[in-house]
């Protein structure tokens, strides 16, 4: 996996979240999220030529704010339908 986008801090401006309590939860999360990014992408961000672009970013943190709020909850193929369409300029036809 490419190293990491998104800092814990931009993330947690991201949800509102003040507190330490769940931080290595939201580090697992964005972890998963950019994982889940990457796929949508077909590319490693590590293969990303300059500056991640914003929207790559944003998708992230997307993913991060749909895990951590809606949990045991989320529906994965709405999430993988708002990813294609963040993400559809970047994303490759094929690995």
């Amino acid at each position: 996996m490419s190293a990491l986008v998104v800092t814990l801090e931009d993330t947690k401006l991201w949800l509102r979240v003040e507190h330490a309590d769940e931080d290595a939860l939201i580090e697992s999360l964005i972890t998963a999220s950019q994982e889940i990014v990457e796929y949508i992408l077909r590319f490693s961000l590590n293969d990303f030529e300059g500056d991640i672009p914003e929207s790559i970013k944003h998708a992230i943190f997307f993913t991060v704010s749909k895990f951590y709020e809606e949990r045991n909850e989320i529906d994965m193929n709405e999430l993988k339908t708002v990813l294609k369409f963040l993400l559809s300029s970047y994303r490759k036809e094929i690995w």
